[in-house]
């Protein structure tokens, strides 16, 4: 994570998705070892269990959909690589800020990116009106535009858009003949799912859309890597399907057979994951409104997280104090947090926004425990925020930004 001051972020040091912080549940560790003996990999795009058990998977969320629509890969970084070179040349637009691992996989390809505002209110997609300007700016400039890709849960923002901002996007987007790519890889952990109305793109421009579903935002841990996708219906969806399957197999991005079993097992839903899914996500949705009070009390703004493992946070009424302290950028400021709060602290400029803005992504899991016995304390709690080390760890929090803005 940490890097030297002169390289400013290569992508080598790119954060990776925000962990879930617990030890893995036993029965995905159970489905693991009982494959172990599998020394073969899942076929190129993964195997018929798995592509049935993500239809299934997305028919419950409503989108129905079969076997041929779908592709696995190891992970949701060489999935977006695939589906880039399938959708063909020309630029690709992003919301800023969006998650780190976006951008250099449209980078490898060699194609241009653009990042494109997103509204005040929410993150992961964006704003319609700097959408369609960016558009006519990358045509008037000889370029163009082909795929945007967004996010219905965002990553860094911890955001849910309202479905009509969505919407106004998604329709702004298909209206400029545009692929949209939806990174739905944390709608499953809304902090409240009974307040929060997540819609996705799919279900407004079907023919338009590709979904795509990184399993260790709600399901798998990281060192499992697994990632889904599915196609629109149709003719057009089904080119793009063989195109992008085309570029995994030159790649050799096949899942071992082991994870694709636990894929399965955990795309299935039983009750087990289910039940740790709903607990973790509580877990989490109350330490990051721990998190964001501890932020806002010392003077830094951030938007309520909705969803997922951190929220994002933007210290820019803090600059003098900051400044006083040597941080200049999102990269002195990464290294100053990190330091001091002793975890994790990437920047704003490894999700696309200016360096110059103080922004920076915290995440809920270091606070959690640092042993397994304190994890699953914090897991079983009603209220994990009043357990003496969680406690502990959120004041030190505290603590560091409230001596922050004294400074």
């Amino acid at each position: 994570m940490r890097t030297e001051p002169e390289g400013r972020g290569p992508v080598r040091y790119g954060p990776p998705l925000p962990e879930p912080g617990l030890p893995v549940l036993p029965g995905l560790c159970a489905v693991l070892a009982g494959a172990a003996g599998r020394a073969h990999a899942e076929v190129p795009g993964g195997g018929p269990a798995l592509l049935d058990a993500a239809s299934g998977y997305w028919t419950r969320r409503g989108l129905r959909g079969e076997r041929d629509q779908v592709i696995a890969a190891p992970g949701a970084a060489p999935l977006l690589l695939a589906l880039t070179a399938a959708i063909g040349g020309g630029d690709v637009l992003l919301p800023r800020p969006c998650p780190a691992w976006w951008e250099p996989q449209v980078r490898l390809l060699g194609r241009s990116v653009y990042h494109v505002p997103t509204p005040a209110e929410c993150g992961g997609v964006p704003d319609p009106y700097a959408l369609l300007e960016t558009v006519r700016r990358i045509r008037a400039e000889g370029g163009t535009p082909r795929l945007l890709v967004l996010s219905v849960a965002d990553d860094p923002t911890a955001t849910v858009p309202p479905p009509e901002v969505l919407h106004e996007a998604v329709e702004a987007a298909a209206g400029e003949g545009l692929h949209i790519v939806s990174d739905e890889t944390w709608r499953d952990t809304l902090h409240r799912p009974h307040d929060t109305m997540l819609v996705g793109p799919a279900e407004m421009a079907p023919e338009r859309v590709t979904v795509l579903t990184d399993l260790c935002g709600a399901f798998l841990p990281p060192g499992w890597p697994a990632a889904v996708a599915r196609f629109p219906s149709g003719e057009r969806g089904a080119a793009l399907r063989d195109r992008t399957l085309d570029v995994l197999t030159a790649l050799g991005a096949s899942l071992a057979a082991p994870v694709g079993a636990v894929a399965s097992y955990a795309l299935g839903e039983p009750d087990e994951v289910i039940d740790r899914l709903a607990r973790a996500t509580r877990l989490h949705a109350h330490v990051a409104a721990a998190v964001r009070r501890e932020v806002v009390a010392a003077g830094a703004l951030a938007l309520p997280p909705q969803a997922g493992r951190h929220l994002y946070a933007d210290l820019g009424p803090l600059r003098d104090e900051l400044a006083a302290r040597g941080v200049g950028d999102s990269q002195d400021l990464e290294d100053f947090l990190g330091e001091r709060l002793a975890m994790p602290a990437p920047g704003g400029h490894r999700f696309g926004d200016d360096p110059d803005e103080l922004r920076v992504r915290l995440s809920t899991w270091p606070l959690l425990g640092s042993n397994r016995q304190e994890r699953m304390a914090a897991l079983d709690a009603p209220d994990a925020r009043e357990l003496p080390h969680v406690e502990r760890a959120l004041s030190a929090l505290g603590a560091a930004f409230a001596d922050l803005r004294a400074a």
